[in-house]
């Protein structure tokens, strides 16, 4: 084989020594040998045979390539077995030894890339850096052992010892720091920044950045922990994000949090949905769900209650009252101390309408003679609380405001003839009851306004239908779901009435909405007028079908006639 050695003048090198050290095979005749090679070192390149422009320096490297080129080997056994890849730089002892048919790689460092076989575009520098990878493209590893068992794996970037040390075939991942998603195997999409960032790790798109953030996590998914040990202790929770040195630092399994501050929601074990906003905020909250915690150590002692807000600089519970549940805190320092409950400020009066209120809560109306409040309960129509002379607001022995009156429970003929107005040409009743007419009635069920007994003859009976689809052209609609016939004899015979239509029973107890029943008559009108059409293309076909077969029966019965 032809071979171009390059000896550099080295003044403290003699020639003697170069030529005892350095072997450069004689291929046969046969084999049309490279060109542009440079091989130095016992069996380096001993079988090039039509591989051109390559660096082979050191003993066997290079020894198998063929029809390589453009590869550059420095170090005893590097790319020792490449036969046909290409565009190869291997430096270090063993480097990219197994490499057969992978291109464009870099190997720098001890058995870096040691067992590539066919996988190209890759970075490993460091010893062992790539050690196992087979077929895996695109990859940049740096440091000793980084990406040491990836096998397939693309498009992943591992920087620092022992990074992405286990990963095999996981993809698109970027773990920077020692032992940084150092357990991660096959999943892909994570990003790990920071010494045993995602340390055991197996989950899928994760990105943990800062000392020991995410470092305990396993099957947990889609989070984002920033800062030192933000998450770290997090195993299975989805879809989290704290962002702050130890934010959630004590989360498990809890799904779908936001800690944004230092030390916020860092008790937090297994809560679902919560936010927790500035430094301390929800700092001892172990459980509990929905809770939403904005300012410095806002909801701090809230342990495990759920739906709660707290808003402002040391919002929280009072002392005691871990487990509220519903409650709304607005305002630095303002305390709450039962469920259900709404506090707005600490020892703050709460103004409507102005800048500058003047006790507990202040409304100022923009109309003259109008305080702004309205109590809905409490009109001239409802019934008294108290029994006095008049109406009027007053206060019980609980300090609930309520209306008073001073005709005991039932209502006043005064009040009685209030009912009734006159607006514009109608006569209406603004009772919150119904009217009845007539002796006997003994049902007055909800959501009627008048009852009748003995009956209304009356010329004229319209029924509003309030929209479309209390109607019944919905029969007509293509995605209509239309019994078979056969469906309908079913029902018949098991409920002894249509489908859809009230029993008698039904009838008797409830009674019968005219506007609704109609409706249903006529949906039952539409279906019949579709089963009549199909009734109506199944007769025309057998009418075409029997006239066919009249038509050859003739033909059959004429001689001669073409059968």
């Amino acid at each position: 084989m032809k071979a171009h050695l390059l000896i550099l003048a080295l003044p403290f090198v003699s020639t003697s020594i170069l030529a005892q050290t350095n072997y450069v095979s004689t291929a046969p005749s046969s084999v049309t040998p490279g060109s542009d090679n440079t091989l130095v070192g016992v069996g380096a390149g001993n079988l090039n045979m039509s591989g051109a422009s390559n660096l082979f320096i050191g003993r066997g490297t290079g020894a198998q390539n063929m029809a390589g080129t453009q590869n550059v080997f420095v170090g005893a056994s590097a790319g020792n077995l490449n036969t046909g890849g290409y565009g190869n730089s291997f430096i270090g002892y063993s480097a990219g030894l197994s490499n057969l048919g992978g291109n464009n790689n870099t190997f720098l460092g001890e058995s870096a890339g040691y067992k590539n076989n066919a996988g190209s575009g890759n970075l490993f520098l460091g010893q062992q850096a790539g050690y196992n990878n087979i077929g895996g493209s695109n990859n940049a590893f740096l440091g000793k052992a980084a990406g040491f068992a990836n096998q397939t794996g693309a498009d992943n970037a591992f920087m620092g010892a022992d990074a992405g040390g286990s990963n095999t075939t996981g993809a698109q991942n970027v773990f920077i720091g020692s032992k940084a998603g150092s357990a991660n195997t096959t999943t892909p999409q994570n990003t790990f920044v920071g010494f045993e960032s995602g340390l055991t790790s197996t989950g899928t798109g994760n990105t943990f950045m800062g000392y020991q953030a995410g470092r305990n996590n396993q099957g947990g998914s889609f989070n984002v922990f920033l800062g030192l040990q933000a998450g770290t202790s997090n195993t299975t929770g989805l879809g989290n994000l704290f962002m702050g040195q130890q934010a959630g630092a004590s989360n498990t399994g809890g799904n779908y949090n936001l800690f944004i501050g230092n030390g916020s929601g860092s008790a937090n074990v297994s809560g679902l949905g919560n936010t927790a906003i500035g430094d301390g905020s929800s700092l001892r909250q172990t459980g509990g769900d929905l809770n939403t915690s904005v300012g410095r150590y806002a909801g701090l002692d809230n342990y495990t209650g759920s739906e709660n807000v707290f808003v402002g600089f040391g919002a929280n519970v009072t002392t005691g009252a871990n487990s509220l549940s519903n409650v709304v805190v607005l305002g630095a320092r303002a305390n709450v101390s039962k469920s259900n409950s709404v506090i707005l400020g600490n020892s703050a009066n709460v103004g409507i309408g102005t800048t500058g209120p003047n006790n507990k809560l202040e409304i100022v109306s923009t109309t003259v003679g109008k305080s702004g409040l309205r109590l809905t309960n409490l009109t001239t129509t409802n019934t008294g609380s108290i029994t006095t002379t008049t109406r009027f607001l007053t206060v019980d022995s609980n300090g609930d405001v309520v209306l008073g009156s001073t005709t005991g429970a039932r209502l006043s003929a005064d009040g009685a003839d209030g009912n009734w107005t006159v607006a514009g040409d109608n006569l209406t009743n603004a009772n919150a009851g119904g009217v009845v007419i007539g002796p006997g009635v003994s049902k007055t069920p909800a959501g009627y306004r008048l009852y009748v007994s003995e009956g209304i003859l009356t010329e004229k009976v319209k029924v509003a239908v309030a929209n479309t689809s209390d109607w019944s052209d919905k029969v007509f609609a293509k995605t209509y779901n239309l019994r078979s016939l056969e469906q309908v004899e079913q029902h018949i015979n098991t409920h002894g009435h249509l489908p859809g239509v009230p029993s008698a029973d039904d009838v008797v107890r409830d009674g019968v909405d005219v506007g609704k029943m109609d409706a249903k008559l006529l949906e039952k009108i539409e279906e019949l007028t579709l089963y009549m059409i199909e009734l109506k293309k199944e007769t025309q076909s057998l009418r075409l079908e029997n006239k066919r077969i009249k038509q050859q029966i003739r033909r059959q019965a004429i001689p001669g006639t073409r059968k």
